[in-house]
């Protein structure tokens, strides 16, 4: 798997003049935003359907005089007229798109956080690469690359605009939550895994359906970090106050909570586990992504009855 600690020291402690230098006002590039893109549009197939698909592999987008890129995997079973899921996974510092798409050690089991194994082919994922291995958002770049990769992707595959979902672990947690804060309306549901507030939150109003997984001895981004995130969707999904158990250390599993009284549609999930700053939780046993029982959450999130609309 991935060893983060070393790398992400300087991060966490560089973090609140990052978001200080990232407000919640932050302008972003809004060229394409909504240019393209509507609340919750009508219409749920992209402008790709019935085309000739793109291949999967390697993609290549400007985003405001610079190339940026990413990784795509179309599915081996691919209907052109058919919508399909679209799922972005973000990778953490120091890693890459090549490391989420290929799995890693685990290979497919782990591809895409799990994502590739949990879909059976029924999702288009994608895997953005940061710049210099990280998600600073510097002005808002990032989430102009997943507006400008949006545009790309459903102008060439047919997409069910109503269902676009980000995850991310680490820095790619905080690149999820930052989507979730500036895109709300055009993403279905996001997984923050073991994430801090170090990519901005332009906006952070609006709902959107949330799931937090973090570590409850996290010593890089700790557990408090992903208190905080989840409380701010806790709040605008119109959630009530919720007793939220935690593991408590050396017990080896982990427990989930679903929020009460949230909007419908727009559910807020909490899973804490008895572990530190790592994506692929096991109980009772070290990290593992192919046995790992996160992606079934994650999936199992994102494919609830209240996210199919």
């Amino acid at each position: 798997m991935v060893a983060l600690q070393s790398l992400l020291t300087s991060l966490v402690a560089a973090s609140a003049a990052l978001v200080q230098a990232l407000p919640s006002s932050a302008p972003a590039d809004t060229s394409l935003h909504l240019n393209f893109l509507s609340s919750r549009q009508t219409a749920n197939p992209s402008s790709g359907c019935g085309k000739n698909p793109i291949s999967s592999g390697v993609r290549t987008v400007n985003v405001n005089g610079r190339n940026r890129q990413y990784t795509i995997r179309v599915p081996g079973s691919y209907n052109p007229n058919r919508s399909y899921k679209l799922i972005f996974a973000f990778h953490w510092v120091g890693g890459s798109m090549n490391d989420i798409s290929s799995g890693g050690s685990d290979r497919e089991l782990w591809s895409y956080y799990g994502m590739q194994r949990m879909a059976a082919e029924s999702a288009i994922l994608v895997a953005p690469q940061g710049i210099n291995n990280g998600w600073a958002n510097s002005g808002g770049e990032d989430i102009a690359f997943v507006d400008a990769m949006i545009h790309d992707i459903e102008g060439a595959l047919c997409v069910n605009q109503r269902q676009r979902f980000s995850l991310g672990f680490s820095y790619g947690g905080s690149m999820t939550f930052s989507v979730a804060c500036s895109r709300a309306k055009e993403f279905r549901g996001v997984a923050v895994l073991g994430g801090g507030q170090l990519s901005g939150c332009s906006g952070g109003n609006d709902p959107v359906a949330y799931l937090g997984i973090h570590g409850v001895t996290d010593g890089t981004l700790n557990v408090g970090m992903g208190r905080a995130m989840r409380d701010r969707f806790v709040k605008n999904n119109g959630c009530q106050s919720t007793n939220a158990p935690e593991p408590a250390r050396g017990n080896g599993g982990h427990i989930k909570t679903n929020f009460n009284g949230c909007r419908a549609g727009y559910p807020v999930t909490w899973i804490p586990f008895d572990g530190g700053h790592y994506p692929g939780a096991v109980d009772n046993g070290p990290e593992s992504g192919a046995r790992s029982w996160v992606p079934g959450e994650i999936w199992s999130f994102f494919t609830q009855q209240q996210l199919a609309n």
